[in-house]
């Protein structure tokens, strides 16, 4: 966390989106729950409502990724769009650096409850790292969903799924800045395999619900972020074909 001056608090936040936010507020820290505030005002933006599509791209990563905003907390991760394998993809390199892309998107679930993607590393940060500590909060490929709270913007909630360097596939655990809020999913880990194309397919609704004992029908965001800041390292990742779709609907 960084440190106070001038009655300006300056927030290294991991926040319910599990995200790091470096933001100055003119406000008293006994005003406001300022990890949980940042992500409402991060996605309080006006959201488009996706219900009737039986899939909704939004991140095939062909031509660009104009429709996607950046946000820095330390430095910036560099997202540029590459041909890797003689495909189009999103390509992000972290050398010290933390910042994500996100999209501001209100998405039906009852019409698209499926997330798909998939996802390439170049590396991670070694079995030594602990990822439950606020050190080793860094991880070579994550991809997260947000809820918003509504007015009540620290009932904000998120799941990330994560590449985890040191942890087991399938764990699961609270983020070590938001707690219980921003809800950490292991879905690939180590070494093992760097360099190979996995693919994942996820039921949000039923994930959300074994993460919070909470049903849902909608999402207010979607993000994707490699980060190196909190470990002090380098690592490389790629991202493409981010969508939902309905149950049932496999991938082209």
């Amino acid at each position: 966390m960084k440190n106070w001056r001038d009655n300006r608090l300056r927030l290294r936040l991991c926040a319910v989106t599990g995200m790091k936010f470096s933001v100055s507020l003119l406000l008293s820290p006994l005003l406001l729950s300022p990890l949980l505030l940042a992500v409402f005002l991060l996605f309080a933006a006006p959201l488009w409502l996706f219900a009737a599509e039986r899939s909704l791209i939004l991140g095939d990563f062909k031509n660009d990724f104009a429709e996607w905003s950046e946000r820095s907390f330390a430095g910036n991760t560099q997202y540029e769009i590459v041909t890797l394998d003689g495909e189009e993809v999103l390509q992000a390199r972290a050398n010290n650096t933390a910042s994500a892309l996100y999209r501001q998107v209100r998405i039906d679930l009852s019409t698209t409850p499926i997330l798909q993607w998939r996802w390439r590393i170049d590396n991670t940060f070694g079995t030594e790292i602990d990822e439950q500590s606020k050190a080793g909060d860094d991880y070579p490929a994550r991809v997260y969903v947000v809820k918003r709270g509504g007015l009540a913007f620290w009932r904000t909630k998120t799941i990330n799924y994560v590449w985890s360097s040191s942890g087991a596939t399938g764990q699961r655990w609270d983020n070590a800045y938001a707690g219980r809020n921003a809800h950490m999913w292991a879905l690939n880990s180590g070494a093992d395999e760097q360099g190979v194309w996995i693919a994942h397919s996820r039921d949000i609704r039923a994930d959300w619900l074994t993460a919070f004992g909470e049903e849902i029908d909608s999402l207010d965001g979607i993000a994707v972020m490699t980060d190196a800041d909190d470990s002090d390292g380098s690592v490389r990742a790629w991202y493409d074909g981010l969508r939902f779709v309905a149950t049932g609907l496999t991938r082209p």
